[in-house]
């Protein structure tokens, strides 16, 4: 097993002491190790997903407004191609 050194800033460094406190975690090594394995894990279910069910959750685009300008410009248009009908 590798060995690696990190440093922490003395909150974080509290708050691992903390984890270990709880007797949930027998030392630092095992509590970062936890971490890691977590984050492992969390990359390979984001990895399996299909591109579909991505696609389908992502926000949906909204189509613009029409301006007042269109929407006159639409109605003059319908209103000359019914003037121009024989009938």
């Amino acid at each position: 097993m590798q060995s690696m050194n990190i440093s922490l800033p003395d909150p974080m460094k509290q708050f691992v002491d903390g984890q270990i406190s709880t007797g949930r975690y027998s030392s630092a090594s095992e509590y970062v190790r936890e971490l890691i394995r977590a984050d492992e894990k969390r990359k390979a279910e984001e990895s399996w997903k299909p591109s579909s069910w991505k696609a389908s959750t992502a926000p949906k685009a909204i189509s613009p407004r029409r301006t007042g300008a269109q929407s006159a410009r639409e109605a003059l248009a319908r209103v000359q191609a019914r003037a121009k009908k024989p009938g």
